[in-house]
């Protein structure tokens, strides 16, 4: 039997090293030891098949082992975790999962598990994306302007400290989106910018 270790993150500011911390524990504990590590950073929105999970997949053989810290970490919705789980099942290759504290196997209880714990992680998901929806729209709707604050660009600063030098260059006739192009901002900034101090 191979034993094949799942680590992945989302993006390179996160780090695998507590994957590896714990999927190493666990692999000790039971006397095991992992032949393949498989590291990535990338989305659990990406196809299965399209990342090095898929192709360590393809690699693995009957009574293979795929062990990975948490169910999340192989897919972030119910049905590709499904098919994950379906395609290791039809090549008899096992899947456990530390922080789940189960394990995957060929077993409908296994897939009914799995079934119910994807269900609930996109659920949780759900939730949250809604949550963060409504309070924005609450913030909106209480006045709160959301985004960067008008003015923090570095440019338009730079703009704004030469503003007797943009004057000059349009009072010799030089257009708008030319004098813009000078500081890397758009016309239209320039010219909001331009009227906001004519009001003041």
């Amino acid at each position: 039997m191979a034993v094949f270790a799942y680590l992945r993150v989302s993006t390179q500011l996160q780090t695998i090293e507590s994957q590896r911390y714990e999927i190493g524990k666990w692999c000790s504990q039971k006397g095991l030891r992992v032949d393949v590590w498989v590291n990535e950073s990338i989305s659990g929105t990406v196809a299965w098949d399209k990342r090095k999970l898929g192709k360590a997949i393809r690699k693995m053989k009957s009574g293979d082992l795929l062990v990975c810290t948490e169910i999340s970490r192989l897919g972030r919705n119910m049905l590709m975790i499904m098919s994950i789980l379906n395609e290791c099942s039809a090549k008899g290759i096992m899947i456990h999962t530390i922080k789940d504290n189960f394990d995957l196997s060929d077993s409908i209880n296994s897939k009914i598990i799995a079934f119910a714990f994807a269900l609930a992680s996109e659920i949780e998901r759900n939730l949250i994306s809604q949550r963060t929806k409504e309070a924005l729209a609450a913030k909106k709707m209480a006045g709160i302007k959301l985004g960067r604050p008008r003015g923090q660009s570095l440019k338009v600063s730079r703009m704004m400290a030469e503003i007797d030098k943009v004057r000059a260059y349009l009072a010799q006739g030089e257009s708008i989106k030319s004098v813009a192009q000078r500081y890397g901002i758009h016309r239209n900034t320039l010219s909001q910018y331009l009227k906001s101090m004519k009001d003041d």
